[in-house]
């Protein structure tokens, strides 16, 4: 099942901005930055994945799972869950 291009363009936007803080903490370790500031960055960065993943569950509510009937599979749509943990 495809995701909804609404749903897609937020997801990519968020996944955008966390591979914007990636390569800002990579030249923070080129630089010799603390490491909590790294660190800072590193949590920032993982909770903006962590949010697209979320908003991603959010439409597999009703898109991602479903089979190809178009009949929810809740095992699918829990396992997807879980495995943001």
């Amino acid at each position: 099942m495809e995701i909804p291009e609404p749903d897609s363009d937020s997801v990519k936007k968020r996944l955008a901005r966390a591979q914007g803080q990636l390569g800002g903490i990579i030249k923070m370790l080129d630089e010799g930055r603390q490491c909590t500031d790294v660190l800072t960055q590193l949590a920032a960065a993982q909770a903006a994945i962590s949010r697209a993943a979320f908003a991603l569950i959010a439409s597999g509510f009703a898109n991602c799972a479903q089979d190809d009937s178009g009949i929810t599979d809740r095992a699918k749509l829990e396992k997807a869950f879980l495995s943001l943990s």
